[in-house]
């Protein structure tokens, strides 16, 4: 069922995103008077779902059946659809290679920038809707927990965050993209300032912590909730052992604990130990009152207090949403465009995903908040990637007619039928390697 879901919502997601993108070009091609012979979603290689053209138009819409995106087929344009026939006939006044190369690049560039429109218009909804929750850093005087990566750095379990360079730490999102932004600022900076039992101290961050490498040995910071009870499963573990609401364990099987995360380390530990039966050291009301051995299969079922931390929450008015919208789209595309170096290492190569690495940004359940979320970034992402100066894909096209432009020159048919089909090679390659990348996920 969770993957039905998530197949749905990355199916309504791409479709909107596709039908947005294809219509940048469609409605500035027909802004110039070009001619667009068909507007598709999806590809219909050999025949099509369904397809429709009205009286007096020369355009037919339809649905293919190829799932991998859709197209604007525009008159006088080479194009994925390499339609070499029409290209050998003379140039006629409503063919694309007719219009001047400002009108061209235009439309070239219309579906990137319906994509940039749509993400700010999404953005800006959700912050009308919905608001936005943040965390402020220097409230969070529990500090955060760190993975090992972190801890052979200089973390220690309990830093609060205060600086990167020297330049204040402020607000920790809470949706899953944004929240990102906390781990490109440690990732970026020369030195992290924390602030451990009242004093402040300089971390140095190496020049080979990045993205890909710093969550390896789990999440390299996470919130630290302190390991106060706030329930217990009736009949389970921690009832048995006599845990209450209100208990703080302090230790299990002998190792210290300061957090909730370390309650889950150690019972993952205990597990693959093989060890069922351990003892637990619980403090209650300041006082050590119980120490109780544990039979259990790896899961105390008691459950924390939560987050401690203050949430603020931002409510936006329509007109407030707009800029405030821009703003998020922008830093999102900042951020994304700063990822995108780790797609030239090795182990970039290998967190390129298609269909099924998309589908899992999804939540299991249907939530319209985080629909939308991810919906506005995959738009961005749609937009930057189609700018990349690669033929065949948008940044390609635009780059040519920037040449253009510039000689004076306009690069010859054969040129461009060569270019696209290298183009197309290329994309091509990197699907087969995101399809790989996802059916080993899933194998191994």
């Amino acid at each position: 069922m969770e993957i039905l879901m998530r197949a749905l919502q990355l199916i309504l997601a791409l479709s909107l995103l596709v039908l947005i993108h294809e219509f940048g070009h469609f409605l500035f091609a027909r802004l110039f008077k070009v001619r667009v012979d068909k507007f598709y979603l999806f590809f219909d290689w050999k025949f099509s779902l369904f397809k429709w053209k009205p009286k007096k138009s020369d355009t037919e819409y339809g649905i293919g059946w190829v799932p991998l995106g859709g197209y604007c087929k525009i008159a006088g344009m080479i194009d994925e659809s390499m339609d070499k026939e029409q290209m050998n006939k003379p140039p006629q006044p409503w063919e694309y290679r007719s219009k001047p190369a400002w009108q061209r690049l235009l439309i070239i560039i219309g579906g990137v920038l319906f994509n940039l429109i749509l993400a700010v218009f999404i953005y800006s909804m959700i912050l009308f809707t919905w608001g936005e929750d943040y965390t402020d850093l220097h409230k969070m005087e529990n500090g955060f927990v760190f993975n090992k990566t972190a801890k052979e750095i200089g973390f220690r379990d309990g830093d609060m965050l205060i600086s990167f360079d020297g330049e204040e730490a402020h607000e920790l999102y809470h949706d899953k993209v944004r929240k990102m932004d906390i781990f490109r600022d440690i990732c970026n900076a020369n030195t992290v300032t924390v602030r451990r039992d009242d004093k402040e101290l300089d971390i140095a961050i190496p020049d080979t912590l990045g993205l890909l490498n710093m969550n390896k040995e789990g999440i390299f910071l996470s919130e630290r909730i302190l390991p106060v009870v706030d329930s217990v499963a009736p009949g389970k573990a921690a009832a048995k052992a006599g845990i209450v609401k209100g208990d703080r364990i302090v230790a299990i099987d002998g190792d210290a604990i300061s957090s909730w995360t370390d309650i889950q380390n150690k019972m993952a530990d205990l597990k693959e130990a093989n060890k069922n039966r351990f003892d637990i050291i619980v403090q209650r009301d300041g006082i050590i009152c119980l120490t109780a051995e544990v039979d259990t299969e790896y899961v105390l079922d008691a459950y924390a207090t939560g987050n401690d931390y203050p949430v603020e929450h931002l409510e936006y008015g329509f007109f407030e949403s707009i800029p405030a919208g821009a703003s998020y789209a922008v830093a999102v595309l900042r951020g994304y465009v700063s990822d995108f170096q780790y797609v030239f290492t090795s182990e970039g190569a290998k967190s390129v995903g298609m269909f099924a690495s998309i589908g899992s940004l999804f939540p299991a359940e249907w939530n319209w908040h985080e629909f939308w979320l991810m919906t506005a970034f995959l738009s961005i992402i749609l937009a930057f990637m189609n700018i990349l100066p690669v033929p065949a894909l948008d940044g390609g096209h635009a780059l040519f007619i920037i040449v253009e432009m510039i000689t004076g020159k306009k690069p010859s048919d054969k040129f461009l039928e060569r270019a696209q089909l290298v183009g197309m090679l290329i994309i091509l390659g990197l699907f087969i390697l995101a399809t790989y990348n996802d059916i080993s996920k899933f194998l191994f």
